[in-house]
Protein backbone atom coordinates (compact mmCIF):
# COMPACT_ATOMS: atom_id res chain seq x y z
CA UNK A 1 0.00 0.00 0.00
CA UNK A 2 1.39 3.52 -1.01
CA UNK A 3 1.32 6.32 1.08
CA UNK A 4 1.00 8.87 -1.49
CA UNK A 5 -1.24 8.45 -4.84
CA UNK A 6 -1.08 11.33 -7.41
CA UNK A 7 -2.99 11.73 -10.65
CA UNK A 8 -2.04 14.39 -13.00
CA UNK A 9 -0.45 14.29 -17.19
CA UNK A 10 3.20 13.77 -17.05
CA UNK A 11 4.54 15.01 -20.37
CA UNK A 12 7.83 15.35 -22.40
CA UNK A 13 10.16 18.50 -21.97
CA UNK A 14 12.29 19.45 -24.64
CA UNK A 15 14.65 22.45 -24.53
CA UNK A 16 17.73 24.03 -25.95
CA UNK A 17 21.02 24.74 -23.93
CA UNK A 18 20.95 27.61 -21.99
CA UNK A 19 21.41 30.57 -23.56
CA UNK A 20 19.81 29.04 -27.45
CA UNK A 21 16.55 30.37 -28.42
CA UNK A 22 14.68 27.82 -29.81
CA UNK A 23 14.55 28.68 -33.33
CA UNK A 24 18.02 28.32 -34.02
CA UNK A 25 18.27 25.15 -31.87
CA UNK A 26 20.09 22.64 -33.15
CA UNK A 27 19.68 20.40 -30.42
CA UNK A 28 17.46 19.65 -27.55
CA UNK A 29 17.87 18.28 -23.93
CA UNK A 30 14.80 15.38 -23.41
CA UNK A 31 13.14 14.42 -19.94
CA UNK A 32 10.31 13.91 -18.35
CA UNK A 33 7.72 16.55 -16.27
CA UNK A 34 4.91 16.47 -14.72
CA UNK A 35 3.49 18.42 -11.74
CA UNK A 36 2.04 15.11 -10.13
CA UNK A 37 4.79 13.08 -10.79
CA UNK A 38 6.85 15.29 -9.83
CA UNK A 39 5.55 15.35 -6.46
CA UNK A 40 5.58 11.59 -5.82
CA UNK A 41 9.10 11.67 -7.12
CA UNK A 42 10.25 14.60 -4.42
CA UNK A 43 8.43 12.42 -1.62
CA UNK A 44 9.85 9.13 -3.12
CA UNK A 45 13.38 10.63 -2.66
CA UNK A 46 12.83 11.41 0.63
CA UNK A 47 11.55 7.99 1.98
CA UNK A 48 8.01 8.36 1.19
CA UNK A 49 6.10 5.19 -0.69
CA UNK A 50 4.35 6.70 -3.58
CA UNK A 51 2.21 6.21 -6.79
CA UNK A 52 1.56 8.01 -9.81
CA UNK A 53 -1.74 7.17 -11.87
CA UNK A 54 -2.16 8.53 -15.18
CA UNK A 55 -3.30 7.03 -18.84
CA UNK A 56 -0.73 7.43 -21.36
CA UNK A 57 -0.43 6.45 -24.94
CA UNK A 58 1.37 2.56 -25.99
CA UNK A 59 4.06 4.51 -27.94
CA UNK A 60 8.06 4.71 -27.00
CA UNK A 61 7.37 8.28 -25.97
CA UNK A 62 4.60 7.05 -23.29
CA UNK A 63 6.67 4.18 -22.65
CA UNK A 64 9.59 6.69 -21.72
CA UNK A 65 7.67 8.54 -19.47
CA UNK A 66 6.79 5.56 -17.16
CA UNK A 67 10.52 4.32 -17.04
CA UNK A 68 11.24 7.83 -16.12
CA UNK A 69 9.08 8.00 -13.14
CA UNK A 70 9.80 4.27 -12.00
CA UNK A 71 13.40 5.09 -12.46
CA UNK A 72 12.92 8.04 -9.31
CA UNK A 73 11.22 4.97 -7.61
CA UNK A 74 7.62 5.81 -8.12
CA UNK A 75 5.38 2.91 -9.34
CA UNK A 76 3.48 4.23 -11.90
CA UNK A 77 -0.22 2.42 -12.62
CA UNK A 78 -0.98 3.73 -16.14
CA UNK A 79 -3.98 3.08 -18.08
CA UNK A 80 -2.58 2.62 -22.08
CA UNK A 81 -4.53 3.64 -24.49
CA UNK A 82 -4.10 3.04 -28.32
CA UNK A 83 -5.57 6.89 -29.02
CA UNK A 84 -4.29 10.16 -27.88
CA UNK A 85 -0.70 11.52 -28.07
CA UNK A 86 2.19 12.28 -25.56
CA UNK A 87 1.91 15.72 -24.41
CA UNK A 88 5.23 17.63 -24.33
CA UNK A 89 6.05 21.02 -23.81
CA UNK A 90 9.24 23.66 -24.70
CA UNK A 91 10.96 24.94 -22.40
CA UNK A 92 13.66 28.42 -23.62
CA UNK A 93 15.71 29.49 -20.81
CA UNK A 94 16.09 33.31 -20.18
CA UNK A 95 18.30 35.60 -19.17
CA UNK A 96 17.16 39.26 -17.74
CA UNK A 97 15.57 40.83 -19.35
CA UNK A 98 14.52 37.78 -21.22
CA UNK A 99 12.13 35.67 -19.02
CA UNK A 100 11.96 31.91 -19.26
CA UNK A 101 9.57 31.03 -22.02
CA UNK A 102 7.07 27.92 -22.11
CA UNK A 103 5.31 26.52 -25.28
CA UNK A 104 2.68 23.92 -24.57
CA UNK A 105 2.08 21.32 -27.66
CA UNK A 106 -0.51 19.53 -25.22
CA UNK A 107 -3.64 18.94 -27.51
CA UNK A 108 -5.59 15.56 -27.89
CA UNK A 109 -3.15 13.86 -24.90
CA UNK A 110 -4.00 10.74 -24.19
CA UNK A 111 -4.81 11.71 -20.27
CA UNK A 112 -7.89 14.35 -21.32
CA UNK A 113 -9.84 11.20 -21.93
CA UNK A 114 -9.32 9.76 -18.67
CA UNK A 115 -12.51 8.76 -16.33
CA UNK A 116 -12.56 6.86 -12.90
CA UNK A 117 -13.17 3.13 -13.95
CA UNK A 118 -10.08 3.40 -15.81
CA UNK A 119 -7.47 4.68 -13.37
CA UNK A 120 -6.85 2.41 -10.23
CA UNK A 121 -9.23 4.02 -7.88
CA UNK A 122 -8.31 1.35 -5.41
CA UNK A 123 -4.65 2.53 -4.82
CA UNK A 124 -6.64 5.62 -3.45
CA UNK A 125 -8.61 3.95 -1.40
CA UNK A 126 -5.75 2.44 0.07
CA UNK A 127 -3.61 5.68 0.75
CA UNK A 128 -2.82 8.17 3.32
CA UNK A 129 -3.14 10.90 0.79
CA UNK A 130 -4.18 11.93 -2.54
CA UNK A 131 -3.04 14.64 -4.45
CA UNK A 132 -3.42 16.38 -7.28
CA UNK A 133 -3.34 19.98 -9.03
CA UNK A 134 -5.45 22.51 -10.37
CA UNK A 135 -3.55 22.15 -13.83
CA UNK A 136 -5.58 18.92 -14.32
CA UNK A 137 -8.96 19.97 -14.79
CA UNK A 138 -7.83 22.42 -16.85
CA UNK A 139 -7.10 19.84 -19.64
CA UNK A 140 -10.56 18.77 -20.61
CA UNK A 141 -13.88 18.65 -18.98
CA UNK A 142 -13.56 15.04 -19.00
CA UNK A 143 -10.03 15.52 -16.26
CA UNK A 144 -12.35 18.20 -14.75
CA UNK A 145 -15.65 15.64 -14.33
CA UNK A 146 -12.70 12.80 -13.19
CA UNK A 147 -10.65 15.33 -11.02
CA UNK A 148 -13.79 16.45 -8.91
CA UNK A 149 -14.58 12.60 -8.85
CA UNK A 150 -11.48 11.17 -7.23
CA UNK A 151 -11.64 13.68 -4.78
CA UNK A 152 -14.93 12.65 -3.71
CA UNK A 153 -13.47 8.71 -3.73
CA UNK A 154 -10.55 9.47 -1.60
CA UNK A 155 -13.36 11.35 0.96
CA UNK A 156 -15.40 9.28 1.20
CA UNK A 157 -12.60 6.47 1.81
CA UNK A 158 -11.23 8.73 4.59
CA UNK A 159 -7.94 9.51 2.40
CA UNK A 160 -6.41 12.60 3.35
CA UNK A 161 -6.90 14.84 0.25
CA UNK A 162 -4.16 17.32 -1.05
CA UNK A 163 -4.52 20.21 -3.77
CA UNK A 164 -2.14 22.42 -5.28
CA UNK A 165 -3.70 25.35 -7.24
CA UNK A 166 -1.19 25.67 -9.97
CA UNK A 167 -2.81 28.25 -12.01
CA UNK A 168 -1.41 28.19 -15.93
CA UNK A 169 -2.77 31.22 -17.54
CA UNK A 170 -1.89 29.63 -21.02
CA UNK A 171 -4.57 26.62 -20.42
CA UNK A 172 -7.44 28.69 -19.39
CA UNK A 173 -9.18 31.82 -18.16
CA UNK A 174 -8.83 33.28 -14.85
CA UNK A 175 -12.65 33.02 -14.65
CA UNK A 176 -13.28 29.76 -15.58
CA UNK A 177 -10.33 28.61 -13.22
CA UNK A 178 -11.80 29.84 -10.32
CA UNK A 179 -15.16 28.97 -10.96
CA UNK A 180 -13.94 25.50 -11.07
CA UNK A 181 -11.24 25.33 -8.24
CA UNK A 182 -14.05 26.95 -5.32
CA UNK A 183 -15.81 23.79 -6.87
CA UNK A 184 -12.79 21.96 -5.57
CA UNK A 185 -11.91 23.25 -2.36
CA UNK A 186 -14.60 21.65 -0.54
CA UNK A 187 -13.17 18.46 -0.91
CA UNK A 188 -9.69 19.51 -0.19
CA UNK A 189 -7.97 18.71 3.26
CA UNK A 190 -4.72 20.43 2.27
CA UNK A 191 -4.86 23.34 -0.13
CA UNK A 192 -1.71 24.89 -1.70
CA UNK A 193 -1.93 28.24 -3.19
CA UNK A 194 0.37 30.78 -4.60
CA UNK A 195 -0.09 34.13 -3.39
CA UNK A 196 -0.07 35.85 -6.22
CA UNK A 197 -2.63 33.01 -7.79
CA UNK A 198 -4.99 34.09 -4.77
CA UNK A 199 -5.18 37.25 -5.50
CA UNK A 200 -5.22 37.24 -9.72
CA UNK A 201 -7.24 34.20 -10.23
CA UNK A 202 -9.43 34.18 -6.67
CA UNK A 203 -9.72 37.43 -6.34
CA UNK A 204 -9.00 37.18 -2.45
CA UNK A 205 -6.97 40.66 -1.41
CA UNK A 206 -5.07 40.83 1.70
CA UNK A 207 -1.99 40.05 3.69
CA UNK A 208 -0.77 36.15 3.24
CA UNK A 209 -2.45 35.33 6.31
CA UNK A 210 -5.25 36.70 5.66
CA UNK A 211 -5.62 34.25 2.50
CA UNK A 212 -5.10 31.86 4.22
CA UNK A 213 -7.35 32.45 6.92
CA UNK A 214 -10.17 33.57 4.34
CA UNK A 215 -9.45 30.30 2.33
CA UNK A 216 -9.73 28.47 5.25
CA UNK A 217 -12.74 29.94 6.82
CA UNK A 218 -14.97 29.59 3.61
CA UNK A 219 -13.64 26.36 2.69
CA UNK A 220 -13.24 24.62 5.58
CA UNK A 221 -9.64 22.70 4.79
CA UNK A 222 -7.82 21.40 7.74
CA UNK A 223 -4.84 23.44 6.53
CA UNK A 224 -4.25 26.30 3.88
CA UNK A 225 -0.26 26.36 2.78
CA UNK A 226 0.02 30.15 0.98
CA UNK A 227 3.22 30.07 -1.17
CA UNK A 228 5.05 33.67 -1.49
CA UNK A 229 8.17 33.07 -3.76
CA UNK A 230 11.49 34.81 -2.30
CA UNK A 231 9.07 35.52 0.87
CA UNK A 232 8.93 32.03 1.86
CA UNK A 233 5.42 29.97 2.52
CA UNK A 234 3.09 30.52 5.48
CA UNK A 235 0.39 27.99 6.99
CA UNK A 236 -2.93 28.74 8.44
CA UNK A 237 -3.86 25.52 10.43
CA UNK A 238 -5.96 24.84 13.52
CA UNK A 239 -3.22 25.73 15.65
CA UNK A 240 -3.16 29.61 13.90
CA UNK A 241 -0.35 30.84 11.84
CA UNK A 242 3.23 29.15 10.99
CA UNK A 243 5.52 31.18 8.91
CA UNK A 244 8.84 29.65 6.73
CA UNK A 245 11.18 31.45 5.50
CA UNK A 246 13.14 30.45 2.16
CA UNK A 247 16.85 28.42 2.59
CA UNK A 248 19.24 30.22 0.15
CA UNK A 249 20.39 28.09 -3.08
CA UNK A 250 21.89 28.31 -6.13
CA UNK A 251 19.39 28.27 -9.20
CA UNK A 252 20.46 26.07 -11.97
CA UNK A 253 16.75 25.33 -12.97
CA UNK A 254 14.07 26.92 -11.18
CA UNK A 255 11.40 24.63 -13.18
CA UNK A 256 10.06 22.26 -10.40
CA UNK A 257 10.61 23.87 -7.31
CA UNK A 258 6.93 24.10 -6.18
CA UNK A 259 6.40 20.40 -6.76
CA UNK A 260 9.60 19.49 -4.78
CA UNK A 261 8.08 21.63 -2.17
CA UNK A 262 4.83 20.08 -2.02
CA UNK A 263 6.37 16.50 -1.89
CA UNK A 264 8.84 17.86 1.01
CA UNK A 265 5.91 18.88 2.75
CA UNK A 266 3.54 15.75 2.02
CA UNK A 267 6.46 13.67 3.35
CA UNK A 268 6.77 15.64 6.57
CA UNK A 269 2.97 15.73 7.21
CA UNK A 270 2.87 11.44 6.53
CA UNK A 271 5.09 10.76 8.97
CA UNK A 272 3.23 13.26 11.47
CA UNK A 273 5.02 16.18 11.20
CA UNK A 274 3.63 19.23 12.56
CA UNK A 275 2.80 21.99 9.95
CA UNK A 276 5.96 24.03 11.35
CA UNK A 277 8.05 20.99 10.73
CA UNK A 278 6.43 20.54 6.88
CA UNK A 279 7.12 23.72 5.95
CA UNK A 280 10.71 23.16 6.50
CA UNK A 281 11.05 19.90 4.98
CA UNK A 282 9.23 21.41 2.24
CA UNK A 283 11.49 24.74 1.55
CA UNK A 284 14.31 22.90 1.87
CA UNK A 285 13.46 20.14 -0.57
CA UNK A 286 12.42 22.93 -2.81
CA UNK A 287 15.99 24.88 -2.40
CA UNK A 288 17.75 21.50 -2.72
CA UNK A 289 15.67 21.32 -5.98
CA UNK A 290 16.79 24.55 -7.77
CA UNK A 291 20.62 23.34 -7.95
CA UNK A 292 19.88 20.37 -10.53
CA UNK A 293 18.84 20.54 -13.79
CA UNK A 294 15.22 19.30 -15.16
CA UNK A 295 11.35 19.06 -13.36
CA UNK A 296 12.46 17.03 -10.94
CA UNK A 297 13.74 16.69 -7.28
CA UNK A 298 16.96 14.56 -7.31
CA UNK A 299 18.63 14.49 -3.90
CA UNK A 300 18.29 12.21 -0.46
CA UNK A 301 16.91 12.75 2.64
CA UNK A 302 20.02 13.38 4.42
CA UNK A 303 20.47 16.34 2.33
CA UNK A 304 17.44 17.83 3.06
CA UNK A 305 17.53 16.95 7.25
CA UNK A 306 21.07 18.82 7.12
CA UNK A 307 19.46 22.04 5.53
CA UNK A 308 16.36 21.80 7.82
CA UNK A 309 18.92 20.63 11.49
CA UNK A 310 20.83 23.89 10.50
CA UNK A 311 18.31 25.62 13.04
CA UNK A 312 18.26 28.86 10.92
CA UNK A 313 15.65 29.06 9.11
CA UNK A 314 13.12 26.97 11.43
CA UNK A 315 9.17 27.83 10.91
CA UNK A 316 7.48 30.40 13.48
CA UNK A 317 4.77 29.68 15.30
CA UNK A 318 2.75 32.28 16.43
Amino acid sequence: MASLVTFGETMLRLSPPNGTRLETATELDFRSAGAESNVAIAASALGTSAVWLSKLPDSPLGRKVTRDVRSHGVDPHVTWSDDGRQGTYYLEFGAPPRQIDVIYDRADAAVTTATPDELAVERIRDAEVFFTSGITPALSETLCTTTRALLEEARATETTTAFDLNYRSKLWTAESARETYEELFDLVDLLFVPERDAREVLNIEGSAEMIGKQLRDRHEPATVVVTRGENGALAVDKTGVVEQPVYEAETVDPIGTGDAFVGGYLTRHLEGGSTASALAYGAATAALKRTVEGDHFVGTRSEVDAFVDDGTKDGISR
